[in-house]
This record gives structure tokens, sequence and C-alpha cells, in this order.
């Protein structure tokens, strides 16, 4: 007898509502043990891939790729006794199906509550405890296993759960359509029916004329969604599928054979592209609007040389303490921002505004604005105060490199004091960036180029750069965002005065 367990989609960030089915690892009939990956999700925040808390084996997949689902709701089904050799309950077991008081339960007394499943829903099982350890964002289960009633016949006797059991391949050799019956004939009645195999094993079924159509098109009767009576491919199927493909011709680059954007539907005329709003690109438009309309936002800006910096840069390139780290001037720029917030650790701070409290933050987390194919994510670099500088540049290539592949903890996202945006790997001089929410201060950092430059009164070629500085004027004067902004200019002008400051 099965044993069909449905595994809900968890909270696997802080105060997530919903996702995206990505990717399933697992189809039907496959067999699944505990904490095998078996679907990745996309939330507002990352890519998080989810395993499986029993062993056992797929009985149905309930959500298609693609679909947003609430958390809560039940994804996959999983039969965790496919061989039906469960061991009987323990008497413990037995026991917890009891009610309170002594009486037995609904489900062990037969009540009409529990009832057939034509007189009423089934209730989803509850979960058993996974053995190993907790999974992350599922917690642990302490309700008791049951199994799911067995369903009823048409003729009364009893019939364990069906599970999805494989199709009947079709025969070589379909059936001629009867000229008798209205509904076998097809649309199309020029020339008899032809029926070739495919890769797939599905025959398609054709008219020659049609055929003909076809391959005059260049279109492949295999990728031909059927309309006609028993799958038959009418004339009109082929037309559509090669309107389609001259609409996905209309939205290329010249040049470039494949669509440019490769999700969303396209208009008939092939002249725009629609792509719904999901996960992280939802969640930064949330964000943005919501830190833009509440905290007062100002800027200034500074225009630094940092010739002085590009020569450390190259140092330390060849310096054997940083083989296999990157180095890069945001790395100096990064180090730079964390010592002006140690000297005016006033900044770092968050407002409250259900509390109507400032909070202050003892700590620097650091966040750094990484550009992915699915939207703006900052994560951050925990306790960057503590870091020395070979372990900075490895946080920041880490956490660069994890968010371009969308693997990003939610963890990492979260509890951010301040974030550094590099706006000059576009080659953008500077900008006016908006603040993460939560946070009091953002620092965008712009492109160096040479320029000419007064240094010593005398016009010289230097490596100059801008900086913005934007913070939430409710929590930063204009005084204290000058002040942090001119560390930061000082330790770039001057690497040597982060000796000094440290």
């Amino acid at each position: 007898m099965p044993n069909l367990q449905r595994f809900a989609l968890p909270d696997v960030g802080e105060g997530l509502t919903e996702a995206d089915i990505v990717t399933w690892h697992v189809a039907a009939g496959d067999t699944v043990a505990v904490n095998q990956v078996i679907v990745e999700i996309e939330t507002a925040k990352s890519l998080v891939e989810l395993p499986s808390p029993w062993d056992g084996v797929v009985a149905e997949i309930l959500v298609t790729e693609g679909t947003t689902v609430d958390v809560g709701t039940a994804i996959i089904v999983v039969d965790t006794d496919p061989d039906g050799s469960a061991p009987s309950p323990s008497p413990e077991a037995a026991g917890q199906a009891q009610a309170p008081d002594g009486a037995a339960s609904p489900a062990a007394a037969g009540s009409p509550q529990q009832g057939s499943p034509a007189q009423q829903p089934q209730q989803a099982p509850s979960q058993p405890e996974p053995s190993g350890g907790v999974l992350v964002g599922y917690g642990t289960g302490h309700a008791p296993t049951t199994r799911r009633p067995r369903r009823t016949g048409a003729h009364g006797t009893t019939q364990p759960a069906s599970r999805p059991t494989a199709q009947p391949a079709p025969a070589t050799t379909p059936a001629t359509p009867s000229s008798h019956s209205p509904q076998a004939r097809p649309t199309d009645t020029r020339g008899p029916l032809v029926s070739t195999p495919t890769s797939s094993g599905v025959p398609v079924l054709a008219k020659p004329p049609v055929r003909k159509l076809a391959r005059d098109l260049g279109i492949d009767l295999e990728t031909v969604t059927p309309s006609g009576p028993g799958g038959i491919i009418t004339r009109d199927d082929v037309v559509a599928r090669a309107r389609e493909g001259e609409v996905r011709q209309l939205v290329t680059y010249p040049g470039d054979d494949t669509p440019w954007l490769a999700d969303g539907v396209v208009s008939d005329d092939g002249r725009q592209t629609r792509v719904p709003v999901r996960s992280v690109r939802r969640r930064t438009a949330e964000a943005m609007v919501a830190s833009a309309f509440t905290a007062p936002h100002v800027t200034v800006l500074h225009t630094v040389d940092v010739t002085r910096t590009m020569k450390l840069v190259e140092k330390l390139r060849a310096d054997k303490e940083f083989d296999g780290v990157r180095v890069t001037p945001l790395l100096i720029a990064a180090k730079a921002l964390v010592l002006a917030i140690r000297r005016h650790p006033e900044i770092s701070a968050a407002w409250d505004d259900e509390a109507q409290e400032i909070v202050y933050k003892h700590y620097i987390n650091l966040g750094i604005a990484a550009a992915t194919p699915r939207g703006l994510v900052v994560p951050n670099i925990k306790n960057a105060h503590r870091l020395g500088l070979r372990d900075l540049a490895q946080g920041i290539a880490d956490l660069t490199a994890t968010a371009r592949q969308g693997r990003t903890a939610p963890s990492d996202m979260t509890d951010g004091t301040v974030t550094i945006t590099n706006v000059g790997v576009f080659g953008i001089d500077t900008g006016t960036p908006i603040l993460n929410p939560g946070e009091s201060a953002i620092l965008a950092f712009g492109a160096i180029t040479q320029r000419p430059w007064v240094h010593k009164g005398k016009i010289k070629p230097r490596w100059v750069t801008q900086l913005a500085l934007s913070f939430d004027h409710r929590l930063v004067d204009g005084e204290l965002g000058a002040r942090v902004l001119s560390d930061v200019a000082r330790v770039l002008e001057d690497p040597a005065r982060a000796m000094v400051w440290s």
C-alpha cells in the first residue's frame, strides 16, 4: 500500500511569500533519497535548490516549471512506501492517533468527518520528521506519520491511491479514420492520410499537401501542434507555425539568429515582447520604490585623484600574499569606506518607522551591488570591519561570483548596513544611487580615467574618479555625509593614510 507524502513549498528566506519553480530535477517514477536535490526555485532574492525530506518514489509533480507558487503550496507527491512493506505503527504512534481525552480520533473510528473522496476532499497527510538533520527552511516535523485513506472503487471495493503510470505506446500504424464518421473526418480532404514515426515515438498525422507545404516553408512537422480531429496536422496549423517563426525573427538583432528575449509573449507583429514581472526584478522594483518615496535622499559628490591607488593596485597584484585573489580599485574603495564608517559610526544606522527609533549598528555588513541576468542583487560581506585587505578581496570576489550564478544564499541578502556600487565598470563617471532598504548610505564608485590634473603646481595626466554618496537625511546630516565621503576620498588619494586610521 503506498504512503503518499505531499511536499509543500517552504519559506527559504525571511518572510518570503512565494517563489517560481525554475527546474525540476526529478520526474514521476524517479527514486529519490533524503537530501537529494529535487527542484530549483527562484525566490525574490536568489536561486535555491530544495532537497527531498524523504526516501521514496516520485508519484506526481503538482506544479510545472515557470509557475509562481505561494509558500505552503504542495508541489510534489512522494511515495515513501512504494513496495507496501512499511512496518506497522508502534504503540506510541498508535496512541498519538487518539484524542486527548482517550477517545478514538475520527480517523481511527472511521467517522463521517474523514469520509471517502467522493464525500469530502482528502486532507494532506502530515509530513514525517526527516531522517538526518533539519533541512533549511523546513523546520522539524513533530506530527505523526499518517497514511492517505484508500479510495473507494466504483463497486464499493477499496483501492490504493493510484500513481501515475506510463501511457502505452501508440500503435505503429494508426487506424484510418472512417469516412462515415464526421468526427474522424480531417479538415483537409485532399489525398490519403500519411503517418510517419518520430523521435518521440508518437506518429505525425498529416495529408501529403500539408507535408509539401511544411517542406516548402521549412517547417518541421514535429514542432507543429495539431488541431485536427484525431491529432491530424492541418494546413492552418503549418501556416500558424510559420508565422510564429516569422515573429521570432522580427525580434532578433541584425545578424543574430536567436531572439534577444528568450522568455515572454511576442505580439503578433513581432514588435513587442511582454515578460511577467517576477522574483528578483519584482523585489528590486518594490524595494526601490519604497526607498525612494520613504527615505529623503541626499547625494554629495567628490572628484578624486586616485593615481596612488592605481599604483598600489599594481603592487598588490604582484604581491605573493594576493596570489589567486583578484585585486581591483574597488577593493581599495571598499576598504576606504569601511575605515570612514569606523571613524564616523553614526552613519551605520537604520530608521525603525514602526517603533519610531533610530537603530545604530555596531558592525559593518558591506553590501556589494551585483548585476545579474535576473536583475540587481546586493549581497553583503558580514563583519567587513574585521577583515584584512586580502580577506576583503576574497569576500568581494566570492559574493559577486555567487550572485551572477544566481546562487546567493538568502542570509547573505539580509542585515546590510551600507552598500557600494561600482558604476565605473560600465564606463560611467558617477550617479545618484538609491538606498538599499534598511540602510542609511550607499557609495557610487565611478570610472577611473586619465585627465589633466594640477599636481604639485603643474598640470599632469593623473588617474581621476568621481565618488557619489547618497544618504538618508532623516539619519545623516549633510555634515556627517560630507565627512564620510571626504574620508573615503582621502584614503583613495593617499592609501598610506589607511595605516594611520586602521
